[in-house]
């Protein structure tokens, strides 16, 4: 197995002589200090089942079933499933996912700390997924930014971005938000944190799942700040030429593995969609995603 780090580029990884049937425990190692310490590493060459890509998964931590039914994989529903691609006339998971700025399960209670993407339909054009590094984006704000977030708490929410599900035709919208405010409700978290692996200070916040800034009270300030933060970082940018935002591409056989507290991205869509597919196997690491909030 070798890893070459993309020294030309702002973030990532590849790996190549990966074998998921072979791999030890010491590479399963070195992959995962390839994630935290480059952020995303591209496994080459790889072929898997979806019950082999699940039990890869199960190597790096302790895998988490997505708690909405429809985006399950009909035959392992550990394995979260993006198509526009139907199979035999049915739709498999669900279309489009992604469009917006955000971390993985960053609305739930205990996000977790490593995200694998397996691309099994890739576009021919336009492929690949944006990201911001948010320990590097923390780094580079403005100092008056930095001490205003100090000590500040962030709700976050699926609530904005929630897909309506087939059940849903026909219900009042009312009574649709309040069963995801039941199911899911806002969580408050750090707006900075210490990566437990790194130790770099890491600005946990996203366009896509973001609500509000609030005080060590968890009462919202009323400021601009959160907006103020997102055009910091380049998510307010629809060019997507802002500094801080890397594509990554993909090609057929490759899996990504990345740093879910580090990383927010953004799927790569277009008015003319192309077909695409991917699964996604989400673990919990070592750690919890702090072990405390950045002074």
């Amino acid at each position: 197995m070798d890893i070459t780090v993309h020294d030309d580029r702002a973030i990532g990884a590849s790996v190549h002589g990966f074998d998921h049937t072979t791999a030890t425990a010491e590479e399963i190692d070195a992959v995962l200090s390839a994630v935290y310490d480059h952020k995303i590493a591209v496994l080459k060459d790889q072929e898997l089942s979806p019950r082999q890509f699940l039990e890869l998964g199960g190597r790096f931590g302790r895998p988490e079933t997505y708690y909405e039914p429809m985006y399950q994989h009909p035959e392992v529903p550990e394995v979260f499933v993006s198509s526009n691609v139907p199979e035999n006339g049915k739709q498999i998971g669900v279309p489009k996912t992604g469009k917006f700025w955000h971390a993985d399960y960053q609305f739930m209670p205990d996000p977790f700390g490593i995200t694998l993407i397996y691309p099994q339909v890739v576009p021919e054009k336009n492929r690949g997924t944006y990201f911001i590094d948010m320990g590097k984006a923390y780094e580079r704000l403005p100092g008056d930014l930095k001490k205003e977030v100090s000590g500040t708490f962030c709700e976050h929410s699926v609530r904005k971005y929630f897909k309506i599900r087939p059940s849903d035709v026909y219900r009042p919208l009312s009574e649709v938000i309040t069963e995801v405010d039941t199911k899911t409700p806002p969580v408050l978290k750090p707006t900075t944190f210490v990566h437990p692996m790194t130790g770099e200070t890491v600005l946990y916040l996203s366009e896509g799942f973001t609500l509000r800034i609030a005080d060590e009270h968890g009462e919202p300030l009323e400021t601009d700040l959160l907006h103020r933060v997102f055009e910091a970082t380049g998510q307010l940018d629809d060019t997507f030429a802002h500094p801080n935002i890397h594509l990554q591409t993909f090609e057929r056989g490759d899996l990504l593995v990345w740093d879910n507290r580090s990383l927010i991205h953004r799927a790569r869509h277009t008015t003319t969609p192309e077909p695409t597919v991917s699964f996604r196997v989400t673990v919990h690491d070592a750690h919890k995603l702090y072990d405390e909030p950045a002074a």
